[in-house]
């Protein structure tokens, strides 16, 4: 995007944070927990981006927290516009959100997953159907960072240009950003090292079996 776009999204961004993290998650959650968390995953390996990255731009984008599951999860059917964020129970709902806000010649309007702005992104998607695809939407997001990293020739710069070319408010996007990321890797690190440690208990405990069946043969003459 040219610069003048990252400026007039500046206060756009910043509220949808805001709002992200403040909103309640709809009733049938439980559904769609997983959804933005795979489609970003499925966008890194393709695009072999640094694993977890897009996810964490994308918890930092329509990420909540969940009281239960004691993390923060980006929300599929996230709608952003007129300075508040809608976070809608189904892809049908954010679909008709969306037709709703132009049918009141709303422009500025960010969605899914990443929050991909339709009035500066206008070929982004070929529908609102595909705007809400996650895995579409992830995509997208996806080649505009790499995008951005072939150009500045730095993860660093690109996480900040996602969001604007103005550092005042570049860095603090960014940093944001790298704690989400670095919180997610510990969280796989954590994850690899809790089945490692499942994996040796059961080793362990196959082994001891194997001994008390062979002391159990020798007792048995």
């Amino acid at each position: 995007m040219s610069k003048s776009i990252y400026l007039l999204l500046i206060c756009v961004f910043c509220l949808s944070a805001t709002s992200a993290a403040a909103a309640k998650f709809p009733a049938n959650a439980a559904e769609f927990l997983a959804t933005c968390r795979s489609a970003t995953a499925e966008t890194e390996k393709k695009l072999r981006l640094p694993k977890r990255l897009l996810n964490a731009i994308s918890l930092t984008e329509t990420g909540r927290w969940h009281e239960t599951k004691r993390e923060i999860i980006a929300w599929p059917w996230t709608v952003y516009s007129e300075g508040r964020g809608r976070y809608l129970p189904s892809k049908a709902a954010a679909i008709r959100e969306v037709k709703m806000l132009k049918a009141k010649g709303v422009k500025n309007i960010d969605v899914g997953c990443m929050q991909v702005n339709l009035h500066w992104h206008p070929k982004a998607f070929s529908s609102l159907e595909d705007a809400f695809d996650p895995k579409i939407n992830a995509a997208y997001a996806g080649d505009l960072l790499l995008k951005l990293r072939n150009e500045s020739r730095s993860w660093n710069t690109a996480i900040a240009h996602y969001h604007s070319r103005t550092k005042k408010y570049n860095i603090p996007y960014r940093k944001k950003v790298h704690k989400l990321w670095q919180d997610e890797r510990r969280r796989d690190t954590k994850i690899r090292m809790e089945k490692a440690r499942e994996k040796y208990r059961a080793r362990r405990a196959m082994l001891k079996a194997r001994r008390e069946e062979v002391l159990r043969k020798k007792a048995l003459g």
